[in-house]
């Protein structure tokens, strides 16, 4: 499953960072992080979607406090 999300992040520095730590999470297709765009694109398996996102923003959230995610 593939889903995009309108996101909030601070500097395209910490987008890509953010996006390389998501691609690096069990049962992750692909991440797009778009700093100019703030948004958020996530590919991932369609059974643990929901495990999978939740778990994708604690770990940008970690990368950048602020990184917020709009479900």
């Amino acid at each position: 499953m593939k889903k995009k999300f309108k996101c909030e992040i601070d500097c395209a520095n910490c987008a890509a960072a953010v996006e390389e730590a998501v691609k690096k999470i069990d049962g992750v297709i692909d991440a797009k992080v778009n700093f100019m765009m703030q948004k958020f694109t996530l590919e991932a398996e369609d059974e643990r979607f929901d495990a999978i996102l939740e778990e994708a923003v604690k770990v940008g959230k970690k990368i950048e406090p602020d990184f917020e995610v709009e479900v």
